[in-house]
């Protein structure tokens, strides 16, 4: 075999070489694998018959962005003098209704969402019992301003102190009154 053709072959090669290593997804380099990403746990715990709409729309987005599956969770409080499963009608008929109108509304923007009932002596031992059955990654709580509504500023501080997650409350401005209410009879929200 003479050089030239020996040169042909090496330049022909070389070019098929890299122009299959151009070709191969992506670019010569192996792909990256792929898998699914893991899915994160997003607990947004609520205590009555609202939730602020940025608390909701902050857990929403985050969701996303994260593939995380939201987990409402209605904190539910049962007497002292009732054993901690008895049945708790009056507050469930004000919580129950909400979870059924925030599933609704995460379902309709294609976000994951897997509903709680915690039950406890107080909405803070009710958290804490939640916390303790699940891992979370992230909690996000509506605080409001009101001490007879929802969690305390003492709950919060203790949320901050004890919870191995990420913490996000959020506080909206007091002229802020946009909230999510369970639905009317007459299905408006």
């Amino acid at each position: 075999m003479s050089v030239a053709v020996i040169t042909g072959v090496v330049i022909a090669a070389l070019l098929i070489g890299l122009a299959g290593g151009f070709w191969l997804p992506p670019h010569g380099r192996r792909p990256r694998r792929t898998g699914p990403r893991p899915v994160r746990r997003i607990l947004l715990p609520f205590t009555g018959q609202g939730i602020s709409r940025r608390a909701f729309e902050a857990a929403v987005r985050l969701a996303k962005a994260e593939n995380a599956t939201i987990r409402p969770a209605f904190l539910a409080r049962v007497p002292r003098q009732l054993p901690l499963d008895s049945a708790v009608p009056a507050q469930c008929g004000e919580g129950m209704p909400l979870l059924e109108t925030i599933e609704q509304r995460l379902a309709s923007q294609g976000v994951s969402v897997d509903s709680r009932v915690a039950r406890g002596r107080s909405y803070r031992d009710a958290l804490r019992r939640l916390l303790a059955a699940e891992q979370f990654d992230r909690v996000i709580v509506s605080a409001t301003d009101s001490p007879n509504k929802g969690l305390t500023s003492d709950d919060l501080e203790w949320l901050l102190e004890r919870v191995p997650a990420e913490v996000l409350i959020l506080r909206p401005a007091p002229a802020d009154t946009q909230r999510i209410e369970a639905a009317s009879v007459n299905g408006h929200f």
